[in-house]
């Protein structure tokens, strides 16, 4: 199948005002993009690529006072499989685990392993290690939030997620991200794209979505508390800690953010 992936993002800058974004597919479906998501900005500025130390590509600028607006619109060819379930993969021991994976058993902005491990092992410590017990995190964070974009606050956390019971996809992501290493499984925040491909409308407005993958198995496993079933048509744009590490757009000054849409739709 193929998918039309895009946004279509409006600020208004009261000054020239530095600006970072995390936008466009990521580069491990590049063999997948047909028409590439180009970074397009109006009025046009110099724009300067560099990759962070996730590997993710990010874009900064200068934005001008006045209203400016970002956009992309590319197509890109997806397997229209839902996502992989490896119900075998096993957890590591922490002295087993690569390296690089360390980082993400550490506590982070929005992910408070330290306030959460006691109730970590006092939901979970029952359950089976490995995939079974990532499970179970996804379905309790499934279970214990009520969804809703009247409940999305920047600065939620973790554990405010856990203690208020609300939240929206990311929060969902960071709840299971923290759980996860508490627990001892190494857990990375996910954004992307998610389309609405094999559910039953009605359907919500265009949003880029939060998930997770947990190191289990020997390989990174993909994870979606919020939706907690296996969902077609997942483009990824960015990998990290947790959200800090991959805002979508990250400014340096005042302004008012006056359109947002993003669409991800099946190209017939």
């Amino acid at each position: 199948m193929k998918l039309r992936v895009g946004y279509e993002i409006v600020y208004d800058f009261p000054q020239p005002t530095p600006m970072i974004m995390v936008l466009g597919t990521h580069f491990t479906r590049a063999s997948d993009v047909i028409v590439p998501d180009h970074l397009t900005i109006s009025p046009a500025v110099s724009v300067t690529p560099y990759r962070d130390g996730f590997g993710n590509w990010c874009s900064r600028i200068l934005a001008p006072a006045g209203r400016v607006r970002l956009a992309a619109d590319g197509i890109v060819r997806d397997s229209g499989l839902p996502d992989t379930v490896i119900a075998s993969a096993g957890q590591h021991a922490v002295e087993d685990l690569p390296t690089d994976t360390l980082v993400y058993l550490l506590g982070s902005r929005y992910c408070e392993t330290d306030r959460l491990t006691e109730h970590a092992w006092r939901l979970f410590q029952h359950t089976e290690p490995g995939w079974p017990r990532v499970q179970a995190i996804c379905d309790f964070v499934h279970n214990h939030i009520a969804f809703g974009y009247e409940h999305a606050r920047a600065t939620m956390t973790a554990a405010e997620v856990f203690h208020e019971g609300k939240g929206v996809c990311r929060d969902y992501a960071h709840l299971a991200v923290a759980f996860c290493r508490c627990m001892n499984i190494p857990a990375r925040y996910c954004t992307g794209y998610l389309g609405d491909m094999g559910t039953e409308p009605p359907y919500g407005p265009g949003d880029f979505a939060g998930w997770f993958e947990a190191y289990i198995g020997g390989r990174w496993q993909l994870f979606d508390p919020r939706n907690n079933v296996p969902r077609v048509g997942r483009v990824l744009i960015a990998q990290g800690r947790d959200a800090s590490d991959v805002p979508i757009t990250l400014t340096f000054g005042p302004n008012t953010l006056v359109s947002f849409k993003v669409w991800t739709d099946e190209v017939a």
